[in-house]
């Protein structure tokens, strides 16, 4: 079971894309999606990652950092990156510990969840019932 909305978002310390450390509190007082999918280059995972490729401007034009996570590593997180021109960072979740914080973890991979978080960490929005060609414009809506 996925956390519920009102809740604060836990906060982590991954690794992202490029080997760069990510927490939650570094990105305080931003919204953020953060979307998990259980691997790379699978095609609900692509067709999901495109989505919200296909509408990162709209992202980015109300101020919300999305922020995709697997168990994959750096490394496989690139190679999708680079084939896909995602524009958003992966949060490389090596060992599963951000998705056991998340109530998302099936045992080495993620459960298809998506939290929205808003500026202040509290955890507005959860969506378990993903359609991975159209989340992100899903999300979009449900955010306004």
């Amino acid at each position: 079971m996925a956390l519920s909305v009102g809740a604060k978002a836990p906060d982590f310390n991954v690794k992202d894309t490029s080997g760069n450390t990510v927490t939650l509190a570094s990105l305080a007082g931003q919204r953020v999606v953060m979307y998990f999918y259980p691997k790379d280059d699978t095609p609900g995972c692509t067709k999901e990652a495109c989505s919200f490729r296909d509408n990162y401007s709209v992202y980015q034009s109300k101020g919300i950092v999305v922020l995709g996570v697997s168990q994959d590593n750096e490394a496989a997180h690139q190679a999708f990156t680079e084939k896909f021109s995602l524009p958003f960072p992966l949060l490389a979740d090596v060992g599963g510990t951000l998705s056991k914080a998340y109530d998302v973890d099936a045992g080495g991979y993620s459960k298809r969840v998506t939290y929205a978080i808003d500026a202040a960490g509290t955890i507005v929005h959860v969506d378990e019932a993903v359609s991975t060609a159209t989340h992100a414009s899903d999300i979009l809506k449900v955010l306004g």
